[in-house]
């Protein structure tokens, strides 16, 4: 009798038959092994979940009242027939690749991931394999970044010049991920300010010991008058409200691997774009999946149907598995793959 796939692909998510278990389940099931806490891949309603130790905190602090367990990286688990090991995927901090086994066969399932080290989150890390899943939100040759300190450069000379004028600068970045590694990357030039979203979770990753640095969230009384050389760092649906307009005078920015396209940045209207993301790159995409070693990928949410193509004329077995991903993360809240022209 021929032995059925490793992995399954259905209505509720990415199913391992022989475990009984689900990987980013997007409906809820009984068991749900889970790579990270961003809520498009942690979602609530789960009958049990399993993640890495780093990542638990922010998971309960964004599901509340759960059945969670969280287990080291690299640590081997026996679930029915199959076993799981987690290895990091560098996207936020507590982020990981999952590994399943049965017999000497291995899949992986990445998750969301980038392959540059941030300084911050637990460094990529490639994991050997035989069947791939993975992202490809920036799968085209444009998305190619520059190296994490130059943009952090930019960054910091960017709120110095603002500072030097008495203009608070506030910069548009998901609460979970970016932010913290904003704040971990840049060379100060004063204060930095939180909208209360960012510092809830900047105080669960700093207690957990991750190395960010002092920060003060914004409450009544905190404006630009009383802070004009801060940095305040919210989330981008932040950007243009009330709460932001508190800051009279303020330069505002966004970061986002989306502002590697110009219309983009035009359609937000924003004074200033940096290009920095907590996806691979077409490059990292590339190098992460030679890294494995496999033979057959699978890849979901991003620029799909180009990407396969590409892996396919590298004589890779291709295929696309449509996913509920990308719903309510840092890099698709408010842009979608079909904004940019494909080949």
């Amino acid at each position: 009798m021929a032995r059925t796939d490793l992995l399954t692909f259905t209505d509720y998510g990415i199913y391992c038959p022989e475990g009984d278990f689900h990987i980013d389940p997007w409906r809820p099931v009984p068991r749900a092994l889970i790579t990270h806490g961003h809520s498009d891949h942690a979602r609530w309603g789960h009958g049990e979940y399993l993640c890495t130790r780093q990542a638990l905190p922010v998971i309960r602090h964004r599901l509340g009242d759960i059945t969670a367990t969280g287990i080291a990286y690299g640590e081997p688990l026996r679930i029915g027939a199959v076993t799981v090991s987690f290895y990091p995927a560098g996207h936020v901090p507590g982020s990981a690749q999952i590994r399943v086994e049965r017999g000497g066969e291995v899949w992986v399932v990445s998750g969301d991931y980038k392959t540059e080290p941030d300084g911050l989150a637990e460094a990529f890390a490639p994991v050997p394999c035989h069947a791939f899943i993975t992202e490809c939100t920036f799968g085209l040759p444009v998305f190619r970044w520059r190296p994490q300190p130059e943009t952090m450069a930019d960054i910091s000379a960017w709120w110095a010049r603002n500072a030097a004028l008495g203009r608070p600068s506030i910069i548009g970045a998901y609460s979970f991920g970016k932010a913290q590694r904003l704040m971990a990357g840049i060379t100060p030039s004063g204060p930095i300010l939180t909208h209360g979203a960012v510092e809830e979770v900047t105080r669960i990753l700093r207690d957990q010991g991750y190395p960010l640095p002092e920060t003060t969230r914004v409450t009544a009384g905190i404006d630009a008058k009383s802070h004009p050389t801060a940095l305040v760092i919210a989330p981008p649906s932040a950007l243009g409200t009330p709460w932001a307009r508190r800051f009279t005078a303020a330069e505002e920015a966004f970061a986002s691997g989306w502002m590697a396209v110009r219309g983009i940045r035009r359609r937000r209207a924003l004074g200033t774009g940096f290009v920095l993301s907590d996806h691979a790159d077409w490059d990292g995409l590339n190098t992460a999946i030679r890294a494995t070693g496999c033979e057959r990928v699978f890849v979901t949410h991003g620029y799909t149907a180009p990407f396969r193509r590409w892996l396919e004329s590298q004589g890779y077995d291709a295929g696309i598995v449509e996913t509920a991903y990308g719903q309510d993360d840092d890099e698709d809240t408010t842009e979608t793959a079909g904004q940019v022209a494909t080949p």
